[in-house]
C-alpha cells in the first residue's frame, strides 16, 4: 500500500473533511494522524470549539487507519469523551490506532490533543469493511 497516495487521496475525496478544515497527515498499517485548526467559524454559542469538531477529527483519523488496510469502510460505532476545551486558534490532533483488526469489523482508540500535547479527549470507533477496494 502506497501511504503516502492514500493519504492525498483521502485528503481530496472527503468534502466534508475539506469544509471541516480536516487534513489526513499520515496513513501507515492500522494508524493515522489528522489535524484541524480552530477557527472562529468552530465555535459554539460559548465561544469554544463546538464538540462535532472533536468528534469529526476523530472520526476522520480512525477512518483512515481502516483504509490503510485498502477497503472503504463505514463506521458503525462510536464512542468519544470530552476532557478539556481547546479554545480558537488552537490546532487539534488526533492520532488513532488500531486496536483489533477482523475480516469484517476493525476497532481503533483515538486521542484527540491540542498543539501543546494536552489530551482534549479520546475515543473508541469500530468500522465495517465494504467489499470496495480502494483504487489508487
Amino acid at each position: 500500500m502506497d501511504y503516502e497516495k492514500l493519504r492525498d487521496t483521502r485528503n481530496t475525496t472527503n468534502p466534508y473533511a475539506k469544509r471541516m478544515g480536516i487534513f489526513v497527515e499520515e496513513i501507515g498499517p492500522g494508524c493515522a494522524r489528522a489535524v484541524m485548526d480552530v477557527t472562529p467559524d468552530d465555535a459554539n454559542p460559548v465561544g469554544v470549539p463546538h464538540g462535532g469538531c472533536y468528534f469529526s477529527l476523530a472520526d476522520t483519523a480512525s477512518g483512515s487507519a481502516m483504509a490503510s488496510h485498502g477497503y472503504y469502510a463505514v463506521t458503525i460505532s462510536a464512542t468519544y469523551n470530552f476532557m478539556r476545551s481547546a479554545k480558537l486558534g488552537d490546532r487539534l490532533i488526533a492520532e488513532a490506532r488500531e486496536t483489533k483488526s477482523g475480516r469484517n469489523v476493525s476497532f481503533f482508540d483515538v486521542e484527540v490533543r491540542d498543539q501543546n500535547g494536552t489530551l482534549l479527549g479520546s475515543g473508541s470507533f469500530s468500522y465495517y469493511r465494504l467489499d470496495k477496494e480502494i483504487v489508487l
